[in-house]
């Protein structure tokens, strides 16, 4: 053998053995959820629960992995994510270009509009940049819906929060005029809270791609194309064969898919 053809031959067994070391054979996955979002995701008696909580075991399942929660604040979620605290975030994150940026995300799980929310009293009935302005909107900070209340409502005061829950109770307490977030949570604090007949939903839904993402994905770190692999193909298993269905129809009486 030549050295030219050794050299060649070495080459080519670091090449292999360097794509066999990177792909790596998922057995467990550590999993950040939130637990504070309900009803996608909460805590309840100590335990992390919800529409996101169960979705992600049923995925676990069809991947035949075993999966661990993490309970994560929304501002830290990619952070933690990038420093290995965990591989994969099932948290309700929407699916923007921006995210994708940094991470990786699964197909959509569910895709749900946003809209806002008044006190039954204001009388509110155009949301638009103009019709809103001088009034003052409260949102979860670092989400889809914060990021379109400062883009396009600059002549309105964004205040943010911690959890919509904590948004909302400031407006049952005319602390803010309105909260403008994920519809099926308004509505769900509504039904649930003691401060929920305060309220009413107002305005259109809003859903637009490029403001809101396209749908709820599960997000991952761009070194893990087979654990990305792994979550589209459980998303699809679990739509074909009702398990999906089932998660979603324990939350709610109509498809967020």
């Amino acid at each position: 053998m030549t050295l030219k053809t050794m050299l060649a031959a070495t080459a080519l067994g670091l090449a292999v053995a360097g794509g066999a070391a990177q792909a790596k054979e998922w057995k467990s996955v550590r999993i950040a959820v939130e637990g504070v979002y309900p009803p996608f995701n909460y805590m309840d008696k100590g335990e992390l629960t919800g529409f996101d909580v169960d979705v992600a075991k049923t995925l676990c399942t069809h991947m035949k992995v075993e999966c661990t929660f993490v309970v994560q604040d929304w501002d830290g979620m990619i952070p933690g994510l990038l420093a290995g605290k965990y591989d994969a975030i099932a948290s309700s994150m929407s699916i923007t270009d921006e995210r994708k940026k940094k991470v990786d995300f699964s197909d959509k799980y569910y895709n749900t509009p946003a809209h806002f929310m008044a006190a039954t009293t204001s009388k509110v009935g155009d949301t638009s940049p103009k019709g809103l302005a001088g009034k003052t909107i409260g949102a979860q900070g670092s989400t889809t819906q914060a990021s379109f209340l400062d883009k396009n409502y600059k002549d309105s005061t964004v205040k943010t929060y911690q959890s919509v829950d904590d948004a909302s109770a400031d407006l049952a307490s005319g602390r803010v005029d309105l909260v403008f977030s994920d519809k099926v949570l308004l509505n769900e604090w509504m039904k649930k809270s003691s401060d929920g007949k305060c309220c009413e939903l107002v305005g259109p839904d809003m859903s637009d791609p490029k403001d809101f993402g396209y749908g709820k994905g599960v997000a991952v770190r761009k070194d893990a194309p087979e654990l990305l692999a792994m979550f589209n193909t459980a998303i699809k298993a679990s739509l074909a064969d009702g398990s999906y269905k089932a998660d979603n129809d324990k939350y709610f009486p109509f498809s967020v898919y």
